[in-house]
């Protein structure tokens, strides 16, 4: 049995501000350093044993301190754009307030977290889960189903994209899925199904 752990980077300088982020590269806010001890206690007792992220620096500084904080800076740390937070096109460096009284909550809703909306120049989720769901299931699951214990450290849509394809939550249904920043998310892995844990 192996353990899949999800975690969201801690909050960034742009969602300190509330702004788009998607690919802009941007570090953590020091609200978000802060906040790195208080995470790390939630893998007391976890044994990782390998950690996949993104090249995004949130994400990048996230693992770092959550891994420095748990003496286990020695990990292996595999980094790959497949793991990336999705492209918010037009709309990064934008106000997420001032977007939304252009365009309306409700399309901004839908640019956020439905499944084959994009946001102008930018990726839907649908496009996150092409370029996730294949590397998760030819790396992660592998490493998982070799026994190997998973942390992944990445951004809010390359997690919903995971959490989509683990849970096979409907397309319909994704629109509903919201991971808080540092939040965790747990799963035990018995070579075919998963199991979500507290």
């Amino acid at each position: 049995m192996a353990e899949l752990y999800l975690q969201r980077h801690l909050k960034s300088q742009w969602n300190l501000e509330n702004k788009f982020t998607g690919w802009t590269d941007v570090p953590l806010s020091q609200e978000g350093i802060d906040s790195a001890e208080e995470v790390a206690k939630k893998f007391a007792g976890l044994k990782i044993d390998k950690v996949y992220t993104s090249p995004l620096i949130r994400n990048k500084e996230t693992a770092s301190l959550i891994l420095k904080i748990l003496g286990k800076e020695n990990l292996p740390i595999i980094i790959d754009k497949a793991l990336d937070e999705r492209n918010y096109g037009e709309l990064q460096g934008l106000n997420k307030d001032e977007v939304a009284k252009k365009y309306g909550q409700e399309q901004v809703h839908l640019w956020r977290r439905s499944y084959d909306v994009a946001p102008p120049g930018g990726e839907s989720l649908e496009d996150v889960c092409k370029r996730t769901t294949p590397f998760y299931k030819k790396y992660i699951e592998k490493d998982l189903k070799d026994g190997k214990n998973v942390l992944v450290v990445a951004s809010h849509n390359s997690l919903r994209a995971i959490v989509k394809y683990i849970e096979n939550i409907p397309d319909n249904e994704i629109i509903n899925l919201e991971l808080p920043f540092g939040s965790l998310i747990k799963y035990d892995f018995d070579g075919e199904k998963y199991a979500k844990f507290a």
